[in-house]
Parts: C-alpha cells; sequence; structure tokens
C-alpha cells in the first residue's frame, strides 16, 4: 500500500471514529462524501485560503466533527448557515441530514465560489450557495434555525440574523468556552434556552452550542 492511499485509510477511520464517538448514525454515502469534501477543501485551500487550518487531520477534528457534533440539535426543515466560509457546519449536517434544506450564506466571494464548486461536485441537492450580507438577505421562506460558527459576537447575530428565522425559529451559535460576556450583552428581547457542551473527538478546549431565541 502506497502512503497515499495509507494515508487514506487513516483519515477514513479517523473519520469513523470520530462520528462512532459523537453516537451518530448517518447516511451511508457520509464518509465517502465527507471524505471527498476534504480533498476539495485541501486542493482550494492552498490558493483560497479558505481556513487557517491545513492539516487534514485538524481539519477532520475542528472543522468536520465540530459541526458535526450538534447533529443532536438540528430540528426543522429548513437552515440557513451565516457566515459560513468554506461551508461549515453547513456542508457536513447537509450530507449528515440530506432530507433537510440549508443555505449557506457568506459575503466573501472566493469562499461562496468554493462551496458552489463543493455542491457541485459532492452532488447536495438540498443546499444553495448565496453571496451576500445576512443583514440585507431577505429569503421567500425563512429558517427553522440560523447556524452560526464563528460568525460574530452572540447581540450581533442576533441583532443581524433575527428576521431570517420561522415563527419559533432558534439561533444556534457554536462556540469555545461559554462566553458569559456576550451572554449578558443580549439585547432583551432574546433568551437563551440553552447551553450545550459539546465533547469533540480529537479537539482539545471546549466547545458549546447556545440556543437562543426570540421572545414573542
Amino acid at each position: 500500500m502506497n502512503s497515499t492511499a495509507t494515508t487514506d485509510v487513516s483519515y477514513r477511520e479517523q473519520l469513523q471514529s470520530g462520528i462512532d464517538a459523537l453516537q451518530l448514525t448517518l447516511p451511508s454515502s457520509a464518509v465517502e462524501q465527507l471524505l471527498q469534501y476534504l480533498a476539495l477543501l485541501q486542493k482550494w485551500n492552498r490558493a483560497y485560503n479558505l481556513t487557517a487550518v491545513r492539516d487534514p487531520a485538524e481539519m477532520i477534528a475542528r472543522h468536520f466533527l465540530d459541526s458535526l457534533a450538534i447533529v443532536p440539535f438540528i430540528r426543522g426543515e429548513r437552515f440557513a448557515d451565516v457566515g459560513t466560509g468554506a461551508g461549515l457546519p453547513g456542508i457536513p449536517l447537509a450530507i449528515a441530514f440530506p432530507d433537510k434544506q440549508f443555505d449557506l450564506i457568506d459575503s466573501n466571494g472566493k469562499k461562496i465560489r468554493f462551496v458552489t464548486q463543493a455542491i457541485a461536485e459532492l452532488q447536495l441537492s438540498n443546499v444553495r450557495a448565496i453571496q451576500g450580507r445576512v443583514e440585507t438577505l431577505q429569503p421567500q421562506q425563512k429558517y427553522a434555525a440560523v447556524l452560526s460558527r464563528a460568525f460574530a459576537s452572540l447581540h450581533d447575530m442576533a441583532d443581524g440574523c433575527a428576521h431570517l428565522l420561522d415563527t419559533d425559529g432558534v439561533l444556534l451559535a457554536l462556540k469555545g468556552t461559554l462566553p458569559d460576556d456576550e451572554l449578558q450583552a443580549l439585547p432583551a428581547h432574546y433568551r437563551v434556552d440553552a447551553c450545550h457542551a459539546l465533547n469533540v473527538p480529537g479537539v482539545v478546549g471546549q466547545r458549546h452550542l447556545i440556543e437562543i431565541r426570540p421572545q414573542q
């Protein structure tokens, strides 16, 4: 077995082991699609600087498994991933939920070009790439949840994204350590429904998912 094949096997094993550790049941095609996404991310990252993470094994842990860790909290049918960057967490979640719809939104043209290419090559019929500023977006259909992974402060996320939410929709913010100062700074008409501590395989340090809902 050559070194490239050995490396591919190690990435597959790391990914499958992480999925198992998260106790997730994903579609049979998920691991292959995620490995294809990994290859695309490596290739395009050289020219487009999509992520500061260069090591593929680190990408699997810090990007893919980190995104998949919130699978148990995905409820509803339509989702917006704001500040998606290279398609995170939207693409891993769309692979995990082929029956749900994901709009991946970013103002950066280079990143949206990559996301568009990844959607095509991975044949993800449940994903759209949208270039634009989230504050000015007026979707025809609103979303069950708006996802954010290091997009902005909780205050700015609430302020800029609430108009995208359907009735009883929720903001889902992925954070590292619990940002007590950001929680205190939330506008008064928002409530924090839950703060979930996440245990992401291969990621050192705290990870949290915060659920924020506008008060009715």
